[in-house]
């Protein structure tokens, strides 16, 4: 009995989803491949409202995703993501090289700042940080501590767009080099201070804040203005603040 399309498209995925980076709904395809990502194979339940979304949306990869898609059955889908999203389409992608990230993030000068997460918990937040650091242009975005920001969680929060800036988890002695302002509530108002390009962007994680090892390596002390007896703000807010504060002299320039 020959292997029909179904079965070859999940053989295919199984092979190669150890290491492979899984990009769960059209949004995170669609800026994956805008990226430059190695993509592929692309699994839907229906390639023609996929390609009809494309054309609506991002009609500048619809003939690359012609391509790349095969159509197998709701069940098969289901098994290989079983919180798939709504749009019924799910692709993997080769991972960047992590030397090439590194010296992205190493390379000086820079034209935008690193931003860090030290010790996140919460893959949701990476996600959406990531896609913050892409959208303000950052040179790139690393995480200290367990938390994988390539995991499909912290992917599919960031649409894909970790394919668009740099994302690496490093060691705390092998932060990119650049002066280090470490948001800290017992700093100097933001307000006051010129964030410069070159900037390692430091922010703590969302319960106990920025380690005491990234505190004693840090340049400056910052802090965001906050109402008294609010507790604090959201991570992706605080970065989306801070970057912000770095980009809006530029802009209104």
């Amino acid at each position: 009995m020959t292997e029909d399309a179904t079965g070859i498209a999940v053989r295919q995925w199984g092979e190669l989803a150890p290491g492979a980076v899984l990009l769960d709904g059209f949004h995170a395809i669609k800026h994956a491949l805008r990226f430059g990502a190695r993509v592929g194979p692309v699994l839907t339940t229906d390639a023609a409202a996929v390609l009809a979304l494309a054309d609506r949306l991002a009609d500048d990869v619809t003939e690359v995703l012609r391509g790349l898609l095969t159509e197998v059955d709701r069940d098969a889908l289901r098994g290989l993501v079983p919180r798939g999203h709504t749009t019924e389409v799910a692709a993997l992608a080769a991972r960047p090289a992590r030397e090439d990230n590194l010296a992205a993030l190493a390379h000086r000068p820079r034209p935008a700042p690193v931003v860090l997460l030290d010790n996140p918990r919460n893959l949701g937040n990476v996600g959406a940080v990531v896609r913050l650091a892409a959208g303000f242009g950052a040179t790139g975005v690393v995480t200290t501590g367990d938390l994988d920001p390539w995991h499909q969680n912290a992917v599919r929060a960031g649409a894909g767009l970790h394919y668009a800036t740099a994302v690496e988890r490093v060691e705390t002695d092998g932060l990119p080099p650049g002066p280090l302002f470490a948001l800290d509530p017992e700093g100097e108002d933001i307000r006051s201070v010129v964030l410069p390009d070159d900037a390692v962007l430091a922010f703590g994680s969302e319960r106990h804040g920025i380690s005491d090892e990234v505190r004693a390596r840090a340049d400056r002390l910052v802090s965001l203005p906050m109402r008294p007896q609010v507790s604090s703000y959201n991570l992706a807010t605080s970065v989306r603040m801070a970057l912000f504060h770095w980009g809006g002299p530029k802009a209104a320039g």
